[in-house]
């Protein structure tokens, strides 16, 4: 008899202690019936910038959703992975009001079309001073793996991601093009003077970095660019990008194609970056940012990337080139396509779908 109390003081000890020591959290909805929401972009705790895949920018202002889409967005192709996807503030928004766009936009009069970069004026309630400031060539006849992602680096210039175009993926291992690439630019579009591979007369002066396939999101910490990409089946892969890198694929993959053929046998090749963790099978990773609030404090200083197979958010804890430890959160929502950093300390998540949901999650 006094074992039994013994084993069930003992149980609800241990229960107690795990929930003493969890994340307390509740989700707080900031807009639904949203059109594929894709892209955030916080401006403070209150207003809230995110693109819907099917072409609206629309902006949560004082804590509500303003039921009218921003005015004056270019056109954009909508289909398949197509879409009004990224986002991004300039660095002295608060000053210029200025903001990055990235979608795949239609070539004129032909059947085919092109990774676009805008920068412009967020005025009320439209965007003016719109100026594209990069174009990813060659066109494609695909609509998937444009990658549209950016970030700034610590020196202003802009990083963009610029995927495989999927059809296209040999591509990635040429300079002469943009298929597979981070690019880097000036905030106006001119190229900056020490990237990589200026004097290679063979090479397009804005790539970065390449040999990659879909990346889909990239955040710059202490200096470190960290990029998440999508293998194909199963090879997912989390980067630590620089200038001149050529990232492998697709010589060098830990997935198999869609078919279950193999693409490479090789998974590492002299000369190419291995990934600082890869998953198998695939998680699908989205968006990505890097967590230093404290309004969870046992998750500040954590990288965190939204995944849409099956579902969640991973919390990595990384130092430099090393991730300690992977947590799995938020998998009771469904595909969560970005996640972003509130000032507040809470966290934004954009949850995929024709009726997608913008969502806070914030402590009880």
């Amino acid at each position: 008899m006094i074992n039994k109390i013994n084993i069930i003081l003992l149980s609800l000890f241990t229960s107690w202690f795990a929930n003493a020591n969890s994340t307390d959290y509740k989700y707080l909805t900031l807009a639904e019936n949203l059109s594929h929401p894709w892209g955030i972009a916080v401006i403070d705790k209150d207003n809230i910038l995110f693109t819907e895949l099917s072409g609206q920018l629309r902006i949560i202002e004082n804590g509500v959703l303003n039921p009218e889409p921003i005015k004056g967005i270019p056109e954009v192709l909508f289909a398949g992975q197509g879409g009004l996807s990224g986002i991004i503030l300039d660095p002295e928004y608060d000053s210029n009001n200025t903001i990055y766009l990235s979608f795949s936009s239609p070539d004129e009069g032909k059947k085919t079309n092109t990774l676009e970069v805008i920068r412009a004026k967020l005025s009320s309630g439209s965007i003016e001073q719109v100026e594209t400031i990069f174009k990813a060539s060659p066109s494609r006849r695909t609509a998937a793996h444009y990658g549209a992602k950016m970030a700034f680096l610590d020196d202003g210039t802009l990083l963009i991601t610029s995927g495989d175009g999927f059809n296209y993926r040999e591509s990635a291992q040429y300079l002469d093009n943009h298929y597979g690439k981070i690019i880097r630019i000036n905030s106006d579009g001119s190229i900056p003077k020490d990237n990589p591979f200026l004097e290679n007369k063979d090479a397009r002066p804005e790539i970065w970095s390449y040999g990659h396939r879909n990346l889909q999101g990239i955040v710059v910490v202490d200096g470190i660019v960290y990029e998440n990409e999508h293998g194909p089946m199963g090879g997912d892969e989390l980067n630590i990008a620089e200038p001149s890198k050529n990232y492998g694929w697709p010589a060098i993959t830990y997935g198999k194609d869609y078919s279950g053929a193999t693409i490479s046998p090789f998974t590492e090749k002299e000369g190419m970056e291995q990934p600082i963790k890869y998953w198998v099978p695939s998680i699908a990773p989205s968006g990505m940012t890097y967590y230093t609030g404290t309004l969870f404090p046992e998750w500040t200083n954590s990288l965190f990337i939204s995944a849409l197979v099956p579902g969640d958010v991973r919390r990595l804890e990384v130092s430099g080139n090393i991730v300690s430890e992977e947590e799995i959160l938020f998998n009771d929502l469904g595909r969560i396509r970005d996640v972003a950093s509130s000032p507040d300390g809470s966290i934004i998540l954009a949850i995929d779908g024709q009726n997608g949901k913008l969502i806070r999650v914030t402590s009880r």
